[in-house]
C-alpha cells in the first residue's frame, strides 16, 4: 500500500513538472514570436532602401548568403548532420530562396502600404491549410481573431501612398502563398531537429537557389551606390533574416503552424510604423485604430480549441490477484480482509 502511494505521488509530481515545463517553453514560443515579427516587419523599408543598390535576385543571394555561413558556425555538428536532408533543404530553396526573390521583385514594384496589407494574410492561409491537410488547431475565437487582424491590416495599410502597382500586388501574393505553405510545412521538418540547424541548412539552401536566378535575369551585382543602401542590406541579413527566422523557427517548433502564423501579423504593422517614419507614408487616428485591431486579433488568433479530455485510466490493483487458501481476493486488499482470515495466512 504505501509503495503504491508512493509510486502515485511521483506520477503527480512528474505530471506537475511536465505542465510547469510545456507551460514555459510555450511562454518562451511567444516571446520568439513576437521578436520575429517585429523584425520581419522591418525588412519591408530595410528592401526598398536596399533595392536602390541590388536587385531582387542578388538582394536575396546577399541577404541569405551573409546569414547562412554566420548561423552555421554557431550550430553544432550533430544538429547540422541531423538537419541537412533533401526535404529541409529543397524546403529553404523554395520557402526562402523564391519566395524572397518573388517579395522583393514585388515589392520593387509597389508601395510599402500594399505590400504589408498583402502580407497580413499569411495567418489565415496558414490556417486554413492546415485546415485543409487536418492539422488546424483554431476555435471560433481564433477564426474571429484572424478576420480582425485582416481589418486592422487594411485600416494599417489601406492609406496606401504613391507608387502601387497590380503587377506589385500580385507578385508579392505569390510569395505570400508560398510563404503560408511553407510554414505549415515546416511544422514536421522541425520535429525532432535543432531550428537553429534547420535555419542554417535552408538559409543556405535559399541563397544557392537564388544564385542562378540572380545571375540569369540580373548579371553582375552592381556596385554600392550609397552607404544608406548598404547599410540596409546589412541589416536586412542580420536582423531581418539571422535573427527573425531563427527566432520563429524557435517559436514555431513549440506551438502549432497557424499558432504562428498569427504572428506574421506584426510584420505589416511594424513596417506601416516604419514607411511613416522612413517613407513619411500615412498613419494617423485610421492607422491607430488599426494597429488596436491587429493587437487583439494576434491575442484570439493564439487561442487554440480545447482538447477534449480522456476518460481516466483505472489504477491497477496489484492486491487483486492475490491469492489465498486456493481462492483469488479479486480486489480486496489485505487489510480489508478479516484479521482472523489473516492470522490464519
Amino acid at each position: 500500500m504505501k509503495k503504491w502511494l508512493r509510486n502515485d505521488l511521483r506520477r503527480d509530481t512528474a505530471t506537475e513538472h511536465a505542465r510547469a515545463s510545456s507551460a514555459g517553453g510555450r511562454r518562451g514560443a511567444f516571446v520568439a514570436l513576437v521578436a520575429a515579427g517585429v523584425l520581419w516587419g522591418l525588412t519591408v523599408p530595410l528592401t526598398k532602401l536596399a533595392l536602390e543598390w541590388l536587385d531582387a535576385g542578388w538582394l536575396t543571394v546577399m541577404r541569405f548568403g551573409l546569414a547562412a555561413p554566420l548561423l552555421l558556425l554557431a550550430t553544432r555538428r550533430a544538429a547540422l548532420r541531423r538537419a541537412l536532408t533533401p526535404g529541409v533543404a529543397a524546403a529553404g530553396a523554395i520557402g526562402f530562396g523564391l519566395v524572397i526573390v518573388l517579395q522583393n521583385v514585388g515589392i520593387s514594384k509597389t508601395n510599402v502600404s500594399h505590400a504589408s496589407l498583402i502580407v497580413g494574410a499569411v495567418p489565415v492561409l496558414v490556417a486554413l491549410i492546415a485546415v485543409a491537410i487536418r492539422r488546424g488547431t483554431a476555435g471560433p475565437l481564433a477564426w474571429g481573431g484572424h478576420v480582425l487582424a485582416i481589418l486592422g491590416v487594411g485600416l494599417v495599410a489601406g492609406a496606401g501612398g504613391a507608387g502601387s502597382s497590380l503587377a506589385g500586388d500580385a507578385i508579392v501574393l505569390a510569395s505570400v502563398v508560398l510563404s503560408a505553405t511553407f510554414i505549415v510545412a515546416q511544422t514536421r521538418l522541425l520535429q525532432g531537429r535543432d531550428p537553429v540547424a534547420v535555419t542554417a541548412v535552408q538559409l543556405a539552401a535559399g541563397a544557392l537557389a537564388a544564385l542562378p536566378l540572380a545571375v540569369a535575369a540580373e548579371g553582375a551585382p552592381p556596385a554600392p551606390a550609397t552607404e544608406t543602401a548598404v547599410l540596409a542590406a546589412v541589416g536586412l541579413a542580420i536582423a531581418g533574416t539571422l535573427l527573425a527566422f531563427s527566432l520563429f523557427a524557435y517559436g514555431q517548433s513549440r506551438v502549432p503552424a497557424d499558432v504562428a502564423g498569427a504572428f506574421v501579423n506584426l510584420e505589416p504593422l511594424v513596417g506601416a510604423l516604419a514607411a511613416a517614419v522612413v517613407f513619411q507614408e500615412p498613419f494617423g487616428g485610421v492607422q491607430l485604430v488599426g494597429a488596436a485591431a491587429i493587437l487583439s486579433g494576434l491575442a484570439l488568433g493564439s487561442v487554440r480549441r480545447p482538447r477534449a479530455r480522456a476518460a481516466p485510466r483505472a489504477r491497477p490493483d496489484t492486491h487483486a490477484r492475490r491469492m489465498h487458501g486456493g481462492h483469488a481476493t479479486h480486489g480486496v486488499r489485505r487489510h480489508e480482509r478479516p484479521r482472523a482470515e489473516r492470522s490464519r495466512s
